[in-house]
This record gives C-alpha cells, sequence and structure tokens, in this order.
C-alpha cells in the first residue's frame, strides 16, 4: 500500500484516519471496528463491503 495514499483515504463512515494492515490487506477504522478490503492494491472504502472486528482486533 502506498504510504501517500494512507495519508490522504479516510474512513467513509466517520472520516478518521485508516491503518493497513499488510497480513490481512485491509484498511482498518479502529473507532468504527471496521476493516475494509483492499482488492488488487485498491481499497474498497464501501461501507457494505466492511467486515466488522473482532473484540481480539479491536482491543489488542
Amino acid at each position: 500500500m502506498d504510504h501517500r495514499l494512507l495519508q490522504i483515504v479516510a474512513c467513509p463512515v466517520c472520516n478518521g484516519k485508516l491503518y493497513y494492515n499488510n497480513e490481512q490487506q485491509e484498511l482498518i477504522c479502529k473507532p468504527d471496528g471496521l476493516a475494509f478490503p483492499v482488492r488488487e492494491g485498491i481499497p474498497v472504502l464501501l461501507e457494505n463491503e466492511a467486515r466488522a472486528l473482532t473484540m481480539e482486533e479491536s482491543h489488542p
């Protein structure tokens, strides 16, 4: 994931900062507890495509 892209993308739900999880290829919004997929290098920032984080993922 391009570091410059991470600087400008925001959560579509709360407009907050997203964190990249390289292992799972997802952008994480901790306040909303959502993980947005990155498919073929392209972030899919649609709320209906996001998955809810598990309790362990949201509070490590």
